[in-house]
């Protein structure tokens, strides 16, 4: 019975013999540094290293944060490279990326992106060779899967921040809308971490009951605009952020640290990341979000979640255009 309903990785590798956990955050700003704030107030590493091109700030930064250890469980945290402080690290988690130039177009932007991915990926294969690597860099499905076609690791081994942040926020509205705990609501955002994302209704929700009992056709007018109108905020989240602070950084922040804890605990817990699709809804060869579980060994299963017809078509539209734009780009 169960393993309809978890589909096992092949790729994924037996786990490593326990040893001091060593995580390196290669990009510091404000995303790398939410991610580091939130890493080390929840105890993920027992050595984190910074890693960022801009030696002063990062100096200070990891000053910084030392001046707080006092506070905290202890960390070793210092300034480093993934040659030297970062070698053997378990997860490498990279938030690097360089800003759109006013005219530039997004796919100019995702090349100069993935050549600043190549060279940190060449130290990333050289000195730790067995490390799961976290991506965060938008776009992260893109990003995702230059990842797995530039360092060849198995695809267990990639892993996207995806729509973990996208669901997080799904349950968060509706959460407010019901006037109950975020946490008591399961609903997934799924696909692009984008414009082309999906909502499934069809499975969302709270204390077993659903909040879509048949179809969305059935659905009163006002129930359907009321659950258009969550999604839409969602789709539109980060921009409205971006407008009011100029980034967004501590809800990712924590995403991020959630995926890390389920590494490194071995959690299996399962979260909408990004990772390789080998043809289950008909797609292949794209990296998108579906839940998956991860533990120590990455992504070492899938959720064979049954979709509705519209949702499937949604997905599959969703996997075309993140893919339409993969064959445009040089690895």
């Amino acid at each position: 019975m169960f393993e309809k309903i978890l589909l096992s990785n092949p790729s994924a590798e037996n786990p490593s013999s326990l040893r001091p956990r060593k995580g390196i955050i290669i990009g510091l700003g404000q995303v790398g540094l939410a991610c580091a704030y939130s890493m080390l107030i929840q105890d993920c590493f027992d050595e984190l290293v910074l890693q960022d091109i801009a030696s002063d700030k990062l100096e200070g930064e990891v000053m910084d944060f030392s001046h707080g250890m006092p506070f905290i469980p202890p960390t070793d945290i210092k300034a480093g490279t993934i040659a030297n402080e970062g070698r053997n690290a378990d997860i490498v988690i990279i938030t690097a990326g360089v800003a759109q130039k006013e005219g530039e177009s997004r796919l100019s932007l995702l090349e100069r992106n993935i050549a600043i991915y190549k060279k940190i990926l060449a130290d990333v294969v050289k000195y730790c060779p067995e490390a799961i690597i976290l991506v965060v860099t938008n776009p992260v499905d893109i990003m995702t899967y230059a990842t797995l076609k530039i360092t060849g690791f198995p695809s267990s081994r990639i892993i996207g921040s995806g729509t973990v942040l996208d669901t997080a926020r799904f349950r968060t509205l509706l959460a407010k809308e019901m006037d109950i705990d975020p946490r008591s609501v399961h609903a997934y955002i799924i696909g692009e971490h984008g414009d082309s994302e999906v909502p499934v209704w069809s499975t969302a929700n709270v204390g077993g009951m659903k909040l879509v009992p048949n179809t969305w056709a059935d659905l009163p007018e006002d129930e359907k605009a009321t659950l258009s109108g969550i999604f839409q905020k969602v789709q539109n989240a980060a921009y409205d952020i971006i407008k009011l602070k100029g980034y967004t950084s501590y809800a990712i922040g924590l995403a991020t640290t959630d995926i890390v804890k389920a590494i490194l605990n071995s959690q299996e817990r399962i979260l909408t990341v990004s990772g390789l699709m080998t043809g289950m809804y008909g797609i292949e060869d794209v990296c998108l979000s579906i839940p998956r579980v991860v533990s120590e060994r990455g992504i070492i299963k899938t959720v064979n979640l049954t979709l509705s017809e519209d949702e499937e078509k949604l997905l599959q539209q969703s996997a075309k255009m993140l893919k339409e734009v993969f064959d445009k780009i040089n690895y």
